[in-house]
């Protein structure tokens, strides 16, 4: 991913073949700022900030404050955009952001932040099952893998006895998830800006303006006291703001434009990991067995069908070879982790 501080993506280069080391350093931020943003937003609501407001703040902040980075740094013709571009953008801002990120914060509000991340490790299940829908055929792994990942999801979405975790919020966070899946599935035919950065400026405008309408709609004003939220809630918006929006989501967007769908999943059972050591180690989260089994057999099926979609497919007729698949950067050293 780009930072605020590096280089930006221009439209006119945007053709040129990204590099793997730009494709995996956008993961490695991926991977481990948003397994920390589950903590981030479980204090940030316990900080009694209403979940829906407190997101929309997030990524209103963060647009503004890339909008006038890339204003500064080249321009206000930078941040022009066609119809189309726009409602491809605000489409994706409304089930990533909106609908996807805001489920997670409404849902943590009982629901520990190493749980919710682990449930959101079925994402990559559920672009899976969007691809079938599309026409593609599966391996025979690959359907274990989805098997086997709904079985995990399905043992933590009844662990809510072990914790505060409510059926409900359970419910609207898995929700969340699919929402977050089918927007990442069908971004690149949104006809998004070509500039990465841009795109995501107006994705997070537009999602976080949807965010403020829910939270008036589930009357969050009225709940919101700024003189009780403690130092600890503002420093964990602060974070969401900074890593979890203008570098991490501003990743997620490179990525979405310039790396295979089936790659970018693997974020998902990345994070469960860092989100359930910082919930134990800094919340005091109780991490029980269930979840702990449930996790490991949600990461097991999304490890089988990211393998199975990363071999190359035989070809079906001599004759007629099957294309290849999509470039995919080979793995990083093991010192890039």
């Amino acid at each position: 991913m780009a930072t605020t501080s590096a280089p930006a993506v221009r439209p006119d280069l945007a053709a040129h073949q990204p590099s793997a080391a730009m494709i995996w350093t956008a993961l490695a931020v991926v991977y481990v700022v948003w397994g920390s943003t589950y903590l981030a937003i479980r204090i940030v609501v316990e900080a009694q900030i209403p979940p829906m407001l407190g997101m929309a703040a997030r990524f209103l902040i963060a647009a503004t404050l890339l909008a006038t980075f890339l204003v500064v740094r080249s321009g206000g013709r930078r941040l022009r955009v066609t119809r189309s571009e726009l409602l491809g953008a605000g489409t994706v801002g409304l089930l990533l952001l909106a609908l996807g990120n805001g489920a997670v914060a409404v849902a943590e509000q009982t629901v520990p932040s190493g749980l919710a991340a682990l449930l959101v490790a079925a994402v990559p299940l559920w672009l899976m099952l969007l691809r079938v829908g599309g026409g593609e055929r599966p391996r025979l792994l690959t359907w274990a893998g989805v098997l086997i990942g709904f079985g995990g999801a399905a043992l933590l979405s009844v662990s809510g006895g072990d914790t505060s975790a409510k059926p409900l919020s359970v419910g609207i966070l898995v929700l969340g998830t699919i929402c977050w899946a089918i927007g990442s599935r069908f971004s690149p035919r949104l006809g998004l800006p070509k500039d990465p950065l841009v795109a995501t400026v107006y994705e997070m405008a537009i999602g976080g303006a949807a965010m403020v309408l829910i939270g008036v709609l589930r009357g969050e004003p009225g709940r919101l006291h700024l003189g009780a939220v403690d130092t600890k809630g503002w420093f964990a918006l602060a974070y969401l703001v900074g890593f979890g929006s203008l570098i991490a989501y501003s990743a997620y967007t490179y990525l979405l434009a310039n790396a295979p769908i089936s790659l970018i999943g693997t974020y998902a059972y990345v994070n469960p990991a860092v989100a359930v050591f910082l919930g134990w180690l800094i919340l005091d989260e109780h991490v029980t067995a269930k979840i702990l089994l449930g996790g490991a057999v949600v990461v097991l099926g999304v490890a089988l069908v990211v393998s199975a979609e990363r071999r190359p497919r035989a070809a079906a007729v001599p004759a007629d070879p099957a294309p290849p698949d999509p470039a995919v950067p080979p793995a990083p050293p093991a010192a890039d982790r």
